[in-house]
């Protein structure tokens, strides 16, 4: 029969206490970094719990803060397997750390059912405050839990509805730019493919690639322009599909990292990448290491979290200020695929 380890017994902070020769008020003082106590009581107190393996119960002792506050916050993300979304996540999770609050974190995919699941149960474990990048659609959800007053901070796409903060980039300027970019190496057919066009970000990205285009006197082509793609293979049917246009284009310009893989594989598999240039918005792991390097626009994420983890820490001490939106300027990075010149004719 297999034998079932007893429970361990968590030591206590009466055991604490007794260790090191002080009250159990003295204890909880120390352990809340409440202050009162000597440094020899305090050096006492840490080295008791230390060696008892003493954890306090963060649960307990947010309950009987006087400002009620559980030193946690959510962070709604839409995908964690995204690089974006990822480098967000730390970014937030090391602003929150240094202020000793922990971040619970989840994927809500984009998907306003699971986002609304989400909310509820951040809700119920009591966060302090939340950082959302919106799934796409109506922002009901999110306004009904700002409205019980709730610190909320959006990013990556601003909010519908007033009283809230948010962070976002120069998706439009930036995108503009990406396409001038390609314009001045005399691209003259310059495709585009772009993520969700619910997605907000999508839309700004889209219309400053036609800025772009109109700025450098280009004209927009209907079959060059490929939306709604969603992760990396659907980029690839589409990046296949513009290749095999009887007058394909020249440069490509594409408006999420995900997206920018998938045109990459298929222009590698091609043997096309010395041939066809290459810019996506958003950087992503080993971009600079392929041949050529891929040029992007790229986010300044630490920023965008460090901003977004600043004001969402700010409102839960107490700053009633207007609502502020953060615009983060992004980068144009040039590697070499957005600097390739079209083949002669």
């Amino acid at each position: 029969m297999t034998q079932v380890p007893a429970r361990r017994i968590e030591p206590t902070m009466r055991d604490v206490a007794a260790l090191a020769g002080v009250s159990i008020k003295t204890v909880s003082r120390v352990i809340n970094d409440q202050g009162g106590a000597g440094a020899d009581v305090v050096e006492r107190v840490r080295a008791a719990a230390q060696s008892l393996g003493y954890r306090p119960n963060l649960s307990a002792s947010s309950l009987r803060r006087s400002d009620r506050r559980s030193a946690t916050l959510g962070v709604l993300v839409e995908d964690l397997s995204n690089p974006f979304d990822a480098a967000l996540l730390r970014a937030v999770e090391e602003r929150a750390r240094r202020d000793r609050v922990l971040v619970l974190a989840s994927s809500a995919e984009d998907d306003i059912d699971l986002q609304r699941e989400q909310l509820e149960s951040l809700a119920g474990r009591r966060v302090d405050g939340v950082v959302v990048m919106a799934a796409s659609g109506q922002q009901d959800d999110l306004q009904h839990e700002r409205s019980r007053g709730t610190p909320m901070v959006l990013v990556d796409r601003p909010p519908t509805f007033s009283d809230t903060d948010s962070v976002t980039t120069t998706n439009r300027e930036s995108s503009r730019q990406a396409v001038l970019q390609l314009a001045a190496y005399g691209h003259r057919h310059i495709a585009f493919l772009g993520g969700r066009e619910t997605v907000w970000t999508s839309q700004e990205r889209r219309i400053g690639y036609l800025e772009g285009l109109a700025q450098a006197g280009l004209r927009w082509r209907d079959e060059s322009v490929c939306t709604d793609l969603k992760g990396v293979d659907a980029a690839e049917r589409a990046v296949a599909g513009l290749l095999d246009l009887t007058s394909a284009p020249t440069a490509i310009f594409t408006a999420q990292n995900l997206i920018t893989v998938g045109a990459m594989r298929v222009l590698l598999a091609r043997g096309w990448q010395h041939r066809v240039a290459l810019i996506g918005f958003d950087d992503f792991p080993l971009a600079d290491m392929l041949d050529p390097a891929i040029t992007v626009v790229r986010q300044d994420v630490p920023l965008i979290g460090r901003t977004a983890a600043d004001l969402v820490l700010s409102r839960i001490e107490g700053d009633r200020s207007p609502a502020v939106h953060a615009v983060v300027p992004a980068e144009l990075v040039r590697r070499g695929s957005g600097e390739l010149w079209p083949p002669s004719s």
